[in-house]
């Protein structure tokens, strides 16, 4: 099974973070989407540890209880595996060739770009079009990851009752929920917009123009530092300050003395991220930032970032425009639709 593939029926997004299992199921009738199912299912504390999966059995309960909350009674599924995972280049090949003579042609190119054997990756490619200014040649993109990166999805997706029929990468599924973004921003064309996801324990910058990504990095830092503030300071458990930073109950000095801080920190690691993007790039400037994550339903974080870096900054809600099925809570839907933009983009696969 490749890493990007195609079809036609309805596959239930699965998007496996640090600390959670999230689902999301879409309809789509004249031409506008409907949430038909979601659910959000915590995992074990260290059960996936900086987007590994170490304990593939606890993600596969986890699974299990994410489609009965959800109610899903859909087989087929899409996940994905993290961009620091996999090596994605872009090779350019004659046009003339057809479709197995390119298969055949890719894998032997592919050698050259991949640090490991060639059997123990997953490969899949896309066309792209034909080279500007080159007509005998077509511009490919190649997606390869090690296979146990892609296995271990898979089984833990089979754990779960499901069939992994599409094994994307996070950075393209981010990017396909972003073109639902775009369409309620005001973004002329050409502007950049940074796309900023800041999970449990990492954060990933992706730069997109044209909605298509220019740049993306990652680096350590997350929810998860908050939540282990929490449990230092009030003697929690990790299970309690999860639910406490969820639905409140904290003392008073919360805020001032936890909260605060930690937004701060969170501002300043998405200005260092910028600064990577600026140093190695010819552009020193963003013109919108979009903040997606479990951090981003944190009160007051676009203002502050938005004051501080001086980039306009919303919060992501790729599921803004769609109706909802009646089983979907709104309420909760509102609250967790930034953390949704993975799961979004593997949903969105069904109708490819």
């Amino acid at each position: 099974m490749g890493l990007l593939g195609q079809r036609k029926t309805p596959l239930v997004g699965i998007d496996i973070s640090s600390t959670a299992v999230k689902l999301l199921l879409l309809s789509q009738s004249a031409g506008r989407y409907r949430v038909e199912h979601y659910a959000v299912e915590p995992l074990p504390a260290n059960a996936v540890a900086e987007k590994n999966i170490v304990e593939t059995e606890a993600v596969g309960e986890a699974i299990k209880r994410a489609l009965i909350q959800a109610g899903v009674k859909c087989k087929d599924a899409a996940v994905a595996v993290a961009g620091s995972a996999v090596i994605i280049k872009q090779i350019t090949m004659p046009a003339n060739l057809d479709e197995n003579e390119l298969e055949d042609q890719v894998q032997l190119e592919a050698g050259q770009y991949i640090p490991y054997p060639i059997e123990e990756v997953s490969l899949d490619f896309e066309v792209l079009g034909p080279v500007p200014g080159n007509d005998e040649m077509v511009s490919i993109m190649l997606a390869a990851s090690r296979s146990e990166n892609v296995e271990l999805r898979v089984s833990a997706l089979e754990m779960g009752g499901l069939i992994a029929k599409i094994v994307d990468v996070e950075a393209f599924a981010m990017e396909n929920a972003f073109s639902l973004i775009a369409e309620q921003l005001s973004v002329p064309k050409g502007n950049l917009v940074a796309l900023v996801d800041v999970g449990a324990t990492m954060t990933t910058l992706n730069v997109l123009r044209d909605q298509r990504s220019i740049y993306t990095r990652e680096q350590v830092f997350g929810g998860k530092q908050l939540t282990d503030e929490v449990m230092r300071r009030y003697g929690m458990s990790y299970e309690e300050a999860g639910q406490a930073k969820r639905q409140g109950g904290l003392p008073e000095s919360y805020d001032v003395e936890v909260l605060e801080p930690f937004k701060e920190a969170m501002t300043q690691q998405i200005s260092r991220l910028l600064q990577f993007f600026y140093a190695g790039s010819e552009f020193n400037r963003v013109d919108q930032l979009v903040l997606a994550g479990g951090c981003a339903a944190i009160t007051g974080i676009a203002d502050m970032i938005e004051e501080q870096l001086g980039v306009p900054t919303v919060i992501a809600n790729p599921l803004a425009n769609m109706s909802l099925s009646p089983r979907v809570k709104a309420q909760a839907l509102q609250h967790d639709a930034p953390a949704l933009m993975i799961a979004c983009g593997l949903a969105l696969r069904s109708f490819d």
